[in-house]
């Protein structure tokens, strides 16, 4: 599983990449341009395994996003434009950009390249790393989608794990209701705020002595603090 951000000004886009990348079991953090995928990067470097950014956005465009990406991780970038002229395509390259794709584009083909970028970057021969944090005694491990509190398997919902994971992928974030919401359980949930509340309740009761780490910020959201 990995942890892609996916910045684009156009909803449709971004909603549509998700949709494929969460079907392959990937995470997805949203962000709306160049300014905000930066300040992201910036305040979690590890948090994300790889970009997909657009070309033409507000605030920042994906080439300058890019170069100030660069400054502070050195995960994989790929960049969607609508433009396919050699000029950008070279000059994505010669700011380090793994892939290039041009607008439209098959989102299979996009998940496809994902994967091939993800694969040559990990490290070839020997036994992998398994993708896990712990934290004193809280381990979570997302290969195997398994938490254990001191040595014991913790037992949790998909929901809750998901939740779960994605606090712990933005560790350090102050994470609002609605991005918690947004990216949990996506954009076509009509439920209401009690429904995060329960699941953040059920959550700190599993984590036992480490719900400490789950931290409420009062009109704001939540924030994993380990």
């Amino acid at each position: 599983m990995y942890h892609l951000l996916v910045v684009d000004d156009e909803e449709m886009i971004r909603k549509l990449i998700r949709k494929y990348a969460e079907f392959e079991g990937h995470q997805v953090t949203e962000a709306e341009n160049g300014m905000e995928a930066v300040e992201l990067v910036r305040r979690s470097p590890e948090a994300f395994d790889l970009a997909v950014l657009d070309v033409m956005m507000p605030e920042l465009d994906g080439f300058s996003a890019a170069g100030e990406i660069r400054k502070v991780s050195p995960m994989p970038l790929l960049m969607l434009s609508a433009r396919g002229e050699e000029y950008d395509r070279i000059h994505g390259f010669e700011l380090g950009v793994d892939d290039y794709v041009v607008k439209p584009f098959s989102p299979k083909e996009l998940m496809m390249r994902v994967n091939a970028i993800m694969n040559r970057a990990r490290p070839q021969g020997g036994p992998q790393k398994r993708n896990t944090v712990e934290i004193e005694g809280f381990c979570m491990d997302f290969d195997a989608r398994v938490v254990t509190i001191d040595g014991q398997r913790a037992d949790l919902s998909p929901k809750e794990y998901d939740l779960l994971s994605y606090l712990v992928h933005n560790r350090g974030l102050a994470l609002t209701r609605e991005m918690l919401i947004t990216n949990v359980w996506g954009y076509d949930f009509y439920g209401d705020d009690r429904t995060l509340d329960t699941h953040i309740k059920l959550l700190r009761r599993s984590l036992g002595p480490y719900s400490r780490f789950i931290v409420t910020l009062r009109g704001v959201g939540y924030r994993f603090d380990a």
